[in-house]
């Protein structure tokens, strides 16, 4: 439990370095990354973690998904408390590490909503509906291609921030809204960065759960 603990503790916090990291680099240097890199980074990231943690704990690096996956019974109910205790540590570390380097710039890539709460609320659950039907066809479904998971649920990511960045930030990641909120003081609607991923993941589970039972 301790290794798997520090291993979504590390996870997490490369996914919060090198996204919202890319995110401040992206107003340090006036635009180098742009939109499009910054999406980029997120999906990649994602995919190199899963690539290498997944077969020591899993990969969740999020509090949303490890809680779609206890719901649906693929991880028990018990260690929940601890990956979220271990996925929020890691991304407060990483906004930390971000902080000392480049201070609050760019609110230190916390999400907030550039339209109304209830529009950004409405794309972080779909949002993350979506990355949990993926993440659950190719981690809990016997007739995907496994080694295919961390491209597939890497280029999910990519493309939902892709699109959907400029208005909710895109999260689908408590911990990750988290680090950078806890960071900057950054709390506006912060609280949709938590209900939204956690109601999207919840029943995306559920669906596909639902879904693959014969």
């Amino acid at each position: 439990m301790l290794k798997r603990c520090v291993t979504e503790a590390i996870g997490t916090a490369c996914l919060v370095f090198a996204g919202t990291g890319a995110i401040i680099i992206n107003e340090v240097s006036g635009g180098a990354i742009g939109h499009v890199g910054i999406a980029l980074t997120f999906g990649m990231v994602v995919a190199a973690m899963i690539y290498s943690t997944g077969h020591i704990s899993g990969a969740h690096i999020n509090p949303a998904v490890t809680l779609g996956f206890a719901i649906t019974k693929n991880f028990p109910w018990k260690e929940v408390p601890y990956y979220w205790v271990s996925q929020i540590i890691g991304a407060v570390l990483a906004s930390g590490a971000l902080s000392l380097m480049f201070g609050t710039i760019g609110n230190m890539g916390a999400t907030v909503p550039y339209g109304s709460d209830i529009q950004s609320l409405a794309l972080e659950i779909i949002l993350t509906f979506i990355l949990m039907f993926v993440i659950m066809a190719m981690a809990t479904d016997i007739r995907s291609v496994g080694g295919a998971a961390a491209v597939a649920i890497g280029m999910t990511v990519a493309l939902e921030a892709m699109f959907a960045g400029p208005i909710s930030g895109a999260s689908m990641n408590p911990a990750r809204s988290f680090g950078p909120a806890l960071l900057s003081s950054e709390w506006a609607s912060h609280w949709l960065y938590w209900v939204g991923p956690m109601a999207g993941a919840s029943i995306g589970a559920t669906v596909y759960h639902w879904l693959k039972k014969e």
